[in-house]
């Protein structure tokens, strides 16, 4: 697959340039509007990365041009970070946004997901990747053990569905456990320190689930 990476900062075009063909895709880079206009009609391209902030065109005009010849998905980098900027991104057609600084692997990921290469998802800040057992939050990586990754998978699954300690046991350890229930208490005390103490409600006397989002 072909990506586009357009971006006024060399650094910037080499770091996400090694990350993606570290992957298998090809990738054309641009230092400007203009230059990412010109491989955007010469290249059959499947993605375009483009930064808000180049010269000759700046990334928002880049995108109504792209967005108006095509289909092409467009993901916008930018060190802009208010919400009014990334309603002006998304409303000029890009389809997602991510702000400096960012690690190279949520950009990878972000890609993929765009490109329907992964099954990643998102709860709240979470970013969830089950193929690597990873998990991100605001852009870094936790150290979940594989008991925490298992509890937090298991919970994402049955979203707005509460498990009790005992489903949870059983899901997570196996049937053969000879612990007792309050350990999913222990675990899911330490995942909360590390996730955030929103993301998993309590349900007193009955167990635990994650909210489904309105």
């Amino acid at each position: 697959m072909q990506i586009l990476v357009a971006d006024d900062s060399p650094e910037m075009v080499q770091i996400v340039s090694a990350y993606l063909k570290k992957d298998g895709f090809t990738v054309h880079r641009a230092l400007d509007g203009e230059a990412a206009l010109k491989i955007f009609y010469q290249e059959k391209l499947d993605l375009a990365i483009i930064d808000w902030m180049m010269p000759k065109l700046d990334g928002l005009e880049v995108i109504k041009t792209i967005k108006t010849e095509s289909t092409l998905k467009v993901l916008m980098l930018t060190a802009k970070s208010t919400g009014e900027d990334e309603f002006l991104s998304l409303s000029n057609g890009a389809d997602d946004y991510i702000t400096k600084p960012f690690h190279p692997k949520v950009l990878l990921l972000r890609v993929k997901k765009l490109l329907g290469l992964t099954h990643s998802f998102y709860i709240k800040e979470l970013l969830i990747d089950p193929a690597n057992l990873t998990v991100w939050k605001n852009e870094h990586i936790l150290d979940l053990t594989k008991k925490e990754f298992d509890l937090l998978m298991i919970l994402a699954k049955n979203r707005g569905r509460i498990l009790t300690r005992e489903q949870l046991l059983v899901g997570v350890w196996g049937m053969d456990y000879d612990g007792v229930a309050r350990t999913v208490d222990t675990h899911i005390r330490r995942l909360r320190e590390k996730i955030g103490d929103e993301i998993i409600t309590t349900k007193r006397g009955v167990g635990y689930l994650i909210e489904k989002e309105n």
